[in-house]
């Protein structure tokens, strides 16, 4: 018997030391994901839902770390992943209109331009991809300009998430000391 669990527990061990050479490690700008409505996943699996899903957004929070965010790390006039790592995707599970221009139900990559004073947002139907390093303006959906406003306090992190508007909700998004909002109406 002490032989079986010898060599049980040496297969365990081999097993483990194998995953553990093959994982990646916890990344330094870890991904994350908002809904419209709020924590819908949670809602669903508690039977709470009021409302179907209108848009998800998953993207990869990097930290300010130190760095001049604005006008450094993210460069003013130049197209930006919208966060680190893969670029930042967002689906809508319904048509919606964003600028006044429809936007087909769909997954789609959200890049942005950063400007002193105002973003402009892209959406583009290229999607599964790593940064802005092979961006096609020809595949653009559309751009929404928007203006962006200083906040008293900075954020380390990269925050997105959806809130509610009369007309349907807005993407706010946060980081260092600015925040905008993208209207999306439904």
């Amino acid at each position: 018997m002490k032989k079986i669990a010898g060599i049980v527990l040496f297969f365990q061990l081999v097993f483990c030391s194998l995953m553990a050479q093959t994982l990646p490690p916890v990344d330094k700008s870890p991904m994350d994901v908002s809904y419209y409505p709020a924590n819908y996943p949670v809602l669903k699996i508690q039977d709470k839902v009021t409302e179907s899903p209108v848009a998800r957004v998953i993207y990869s929070r990097p930290q300010k770390a130190g760095r001049v965010i604005f006008g450094g790390l993210v460069k003013y006039g130049e197209v930006w992943r919208l966060g680190a790592n893969e670029a930042t995707e967002i689906e809508f599970f319904k048509h919606v209109k964003i600028d006044g221009k429809r936007v087909p139900k769909g997954r789609y990559t959200l890049f942005a331009i950063v400007n002193e004073g105002n973003w402009t947002f892209i959406l583009n139907k290229d999607t599964d991809t790593w940064g802005s390093f092979k961006y096609d303006s020809k595949k653009d959906l559309l751009h929404a300009t928007v203006p962006s406003q200083k906040t008293d306090t900075p954020l380390e992190s990269l925050a997105m998430g959806f809130e509610k508007t009369a007309s349907g909700c807005s993407l706010q998004v946060a980081w260092d000391n600015l925040k905008v909002a993208l209207p999306i109406s439904f």
